[in-house]
């Protein structure tokens, strides 16, 4: 009779399963909150620089902004949530995001920030939903989370992006 441990309970194992679990993350500062994305969606940090305006485009609608021979739209979170008046200055900076939704006629779109984003480990234990179900949640907004007791919020880029689609369609 053997006495080795089998090889799904040894702590190697164990904690290789831990480290899959955890995903990069990072936490902008937009519009007066904190949000959390994917690492993998973020392009690029770009300086501010003042953006193309867009005729007719609502206010969270920033204008168009050139990366890489790109045109893109440049939102503002606060203003599209409704949480804060934003408009970008000293020290803002644009994150490039890449473009989850299938539908999206665009492959990036900018997004406006205060400061440098900050890289952050995502896992199981360290991520809470922080609000009712039956909560109203504000435009482009999927849930509001606790990050090891950090407030954020996930923003729901596949709303965003086609409420950006639309605005530029509107506009045009």
């Amino acid at each position: 009779m053997s006495n080795q441990t089998p090889a799904s309970d040894t702590p190697d194992t164990a904690s290789r399963a831990d480290i899959r679990a955890d995903i990069r993350g990072v936490l902008i500062q937009a519009g007066g909150t904190r949000l959390l994305l994917p690492n993998a969606t973020i392009a690029e940090v770009l300086s501010y620089a003042p953006p193309a305006p867009i005729e007719g485009a609502p206010r969270w609608l920033l204008g168009h902004t050139r990366w890489r021979g790109w045109t893109l739209p440049l939102i503002a979170f606060g203003e599209l949530s409704g949480l804060a008046r934003e408009q970008g200055g000293l020290g803002s900076k644009v994150v490039v995001l890449k473009a989850l939704s299938a539908a999206s006629r665009l492959p990036y779109f900018a997004l406006l920030t205060q400061g440098f984003p900050r890289l952050v480990t995502v896992s199981a234990d360290s991520l809470l939903v922080d609000g009712r179900e039956d909560e109203v949640l504000p435009h482009g907004v999927q849930a509001r989370v606790l990050l090891n007791d950090d407030a954020a919020l996930l923003p729901d880029l596949e709303a965003i992006e086609a409420m950006i689609g639309e605005a530029l369609a509107q506009a045009a």
